[in-house]
């Protein structure tokens, strides 16, 4: 028998009409949308409550995401272009920046999403671990334990990719 998603399928117009405006592209809202449906499939759906909340915040979280990676990896061509005439004239440095970001992209991908958060929130925008902790609901010892796996999942990624 296959998985049950109580609830969620009949907000997905209400979804798509909700991105649509808030990023004023169908396509973009529709993608969106297919990768919150996707996520939701892969919880546990039986614990949650309220589907429709549920479905708008997954979704939010994802666009969130998607917003942060565009932010670092204009970051890091900032960051590149600034490095004076040696960063331009090497190519290869800066391309290998890209590739070393999108590595990561894809590794922190391919873990759960607590372990995502945890890593952006202590990694990217320094909370302190209690910070995490109390914001996600979880002891300061998981919110540990979580990181201690996301290095090591990126350790072995970005070794896998040398």
């Amino acid at each position: 028998m296959p998985p049950r998603t109580p609830g969620f399928f009949e907000h997905y117009e209400e979804l798509i009409g909700t991105w649509t405006r808030r990023l004023r592209n169908r396509q973009r809202a529709e993608d969106l949308a297919h990768d919150a449906f996707v996520r939701v499939l892969e919880t546990r759906q039986d614990s949650v409550q309220q589907p429709r909340a549920y479905l708008h915040q997954t979704t939010r979280n994802i666009a969130v995401d998607q917003f942060r990676r565009e932010e670092r990896r204009a970051q890091l061509e900032l960051d590149m272009a600034g490095q004076g005439e040696d960063a331009k004239d090497d190519p290869e440095s800066f391309m290998h920046a890209v590739q070393l970001a999108d590595s990561i992209e894809k590794a922190l991908a391919e873990l759960p999403v607590n372990c995502r958060q945890v890593f952006v929130w202590q990694k990217l925008e320094g909370l302190s671990q209690a910070e995490i902790a109390e914001r996600l609901g979880l002891s300061r010892n998981m919110v540990e334990r979580y990181m201690i796996r996301t290095l090591r999942h990126l350790r072995e990624r970005l070794e896998l990719s040398a």
